[in-house]
């Protein structure tokens, strides 16, 4: 089975990466996801699957941590960029990326891979918002920033030779899910324009009405991306999360919420990030990261 133009064949990207947070183990979140039958399940929904495999990652105890504003940057950087050059490869190819996490900041070098002449939009289904700086971080953890790194909002130090930033256009900024976020996080969001639907607004309009105006916000030239952060979900359905917070999207939700990502036809290319399997339950949260990802590509239940 190799796709047809509406469905392409997906190609898999790991990113074992975990120097952009405190807490170890969503290293082993990509192996978590194939243990938990990826490949077989977008079979099943007519996909075709190829996995182009992990790209290299250090970890904390064999590189130095840098500047403590920006812990490990370099290293992460590292990782991203090869994780840019296969999602332009994969693009080329005419398949659709999925890059599987390690933590959050792998995002930007999923952002940069898909930034071609324009930069493109990006829905971020997310506990957390992504968009503190250097200046504002209290923790210096790079997957905190990397919305705002991929916005080209996060310095110098985010640049490379090997991408342009900004990467998204901050008018096609839509996060959903959102239910922690920084002081000076919500400063900037009053200033972005970005499209931001709370868990207390996804309760008073429900999961519909909020992704169907998400979905057109983000939509335009250039690439439409999905960046899946595992903690939107309650950790009572996700417990195997890097960063969880109660009060989050139920089972029903997730998967809704997925559904009509699949239903606009809008979204080329998805990560998935942060499942740590040491704090999970029998695979539990890395199986739901399957069906999230099947939902998302058009599994449908009739």
């Amino acid at each position: 089975m190799n796709g047809t133009p509406s469905q392409p064949p997906v190609a898999v990207i790991g990113a074992p990466l975990d120097l952009g947070q405190d807490r170890r183990g969503v290293d082993m979140g990509p192996s978590a996801i194939r243990y938990a039958g990826l490949d077989q399940r977008l079979e099943e929904i007519g996909r075709a699957c190829h996995d182009w495999g992990n790209v290299g990652t250090a970890v904390a105890e064999a590189v130095p941590e840098g500047a403590e504003e920006l812990r490990f940057l370099e290293a992460i950087k590292a990782t991203c960029v090869q994780v840019a050059g296969l999602v332009r490869r994969v693009r080329a190819a005419g398949s659709l990326p999925l890059v599987l996490g390690g933590d959050h900041s792998v995002a930007l070098g999923t952002l940069a891979g898909l930034h071609d002449d324009v930069p493109g939009g990006v829905l971020w289904v997310d506990a957390h918002g992504d968009l503190n700086t250097p200046e504002t971080s209290a923790s210096g953890n790079v997957h905190g920033m990397v919305l705002a790194a991929a916005l080209g909002l996060g310095g110098t130090a985010f640049e490379h030779e090997s991408w342009t930033l900004p990467a998204v256009d901050p008018a096609r900024v839509a996060l959903v899910g959102v239910r922690s976020l920084d002081e000076p996080e919500r400063v900037l969001l009053g200033e972005l324009g970005a499209l931001v639907f709370t868990m207390s607004d996804l309760d008073k309009l429900g999961v519909e009405q909020a992704m169907g105006q998400a979905l057109a916000h983000v939509a335009g030239p250039g690439f439409v991306h999905v960046s899946l952060d595992l903690d939107v979900v309650d950790p009572d359905v996700a417990p195997g999360v890097g960063t969880p917070v109660r009060g989050g999207l139920t089972y029903r939700e997730a998967h809704l919420a997925m559904e009509l990502v699949a239903e606009s036809g809008l979204v080329g290319s998805l990560d998935v990030v942060e499942v740590n399997p040491i704090l999970d339950r029998e695979n539990e949260t890395a199986q739901l990261a399957v069906e999230l990802v099947a939902s998302a590509l058009g599994a449908r239940i009739l």
